[in-house]
């Protein structure tokens, strides 16, 4: 059997099962979530790891080294806003050819560094390796917040049927802007820049924790395929709508044919989608600056996914549920 008959989240089961050990007590969330948690004395820590590889992540040809950095680091933060935490400190990883020019090397760690200074990251360490082409693996450890003793976090398993489903920001810009930077567009351009440099919506989450939303995802691989992450690992299925999906004004206007396939397939929006009950969801609403739109609600269902509908109720067809690193086309 190949890896590609697997995909991606295939992989992760197998592997998960291979590493077998008993989990220690300290433990809270292990593999499986958006990153992983474990106690140290009264805090929560978290740590999760992501890479950006030259030719699958991003092209060269379209993206400055700067941004390259940038976002290496913004989808980590992404993973650590998902579970409601705050970001502490990067270990960064570059793997580089030999004949890379210095100043790439320079301008990737000027991008880290913008990123690191907004979301109050320290970078403290990593490694540089040898390599065919160029990449930038981050490691980076949070905490998560604490009220009365207990540790506020966000999980993929955390939601209950008649939740109402909500997400953070619009939908598809970024892989609009991939498109747009492949015909020639300009880097300022909103969507190019939503993808070159996605801004996770790092306070609204923990705001999202503080209020007692206990179940969030970020919106890396696509709405769908995440919010199939949840439906699976909370044993729920989940109805969107998908005329209340928020899509850009940007986006409407530059691809009107497809901005309902790119918001929900596209990824890499690096957006918050949560479950919870209607009144945190209100209350979250009210508290922060970022909108947050009411797509849908999870269900009891015999299948655990979900399902997007028509301003008729019919299930509308997608050619492909999103981003997927080893699935064969």
């Amino acid at each position: 059997m190949q890896i590609s008959e697997l995909g991606e989240f295939g992989l992760i089961d197998r592997l998960a099962r291979a590493a077998g050990a008993e989990a220690p007590g300290d433990l809270t969330v292990g593999i499986g979530d958006d990153a992983a948690a474990w106690r140290v004395g009264d805090q929560v820590l978290l740590a999760t790891t992501d890479t950006l590889v030259e030719g699958v992540h991003f092209l060269p040809e379209f993206a400055p080294w700067a941004d390259v950095g940038w976002k290496a680091l913004a989808v980590n933060v992404s993973d650590i806003a998902a579970m409601g935490g705050e970001p502490l400190f990067a270990l960064a990883t570059l793997a580089l050819p030999p004949d890379t020019d210095v100043a790439a090397a320079d301008d990737i760690y000027a991008g880290l560094a913008e990123c690191a200074a907004q979301f109050g990251v320290a970078i403290v360490g990593g490694d540089i390796v040898r390599a065919p082409q160029v990449s930038v693996n981050i490691a980076l450890i949070g905490r998560a917040q604490v009220q009365q003793g207990m540790p506020l976090l966000m999980r993929r398993d955390g939601a209950k049927a008649g939740d109402i489903i909500a997400v953070s920001g619009t939908l598809g810009d970024a892989a609009a802007g991939l498109w747009r930077l492949r015909k020639g567009a300009a880097h300022n351009e909103p969507l190019v820049q939503a993808h070159l440099r996605p801004v996770p919506p790092l306070e609204t989450a923990q705001e999202a924790a503080r209020t007692g939303i206990e179940c969030a995802i970020d919106v890396s691989d696509s709405l769908i395929q995440d919010l199939g992450h949840i439906c699976r690992q909370s044993a729920r299925g989940a109805v969107v709508a998908a005329e209340k999906l928020p899509l850009s004004d940007d986006l409407r206007s530059a691809y009107p044919e497809d901005a309902l396939a790119l918001a929900c397939t596209g990824g890499e929006d690096y957006q918050l989608l949560m479950t919870g009950d209607e009144g945190a969801i209100e209350q979250l609403r009210e508290n922060v600056a970022v909108s947050v739109t009411v797509i849908g609600r999870m269900v009891e269902a015999e299948q655990h996914l979900p399902k997007l509908l028509d301003a008729s109720g019919i299930e509308v067809a997608l050619p492909n549920a999103g981003w997927d690193h080893l699935r064969r086309a």
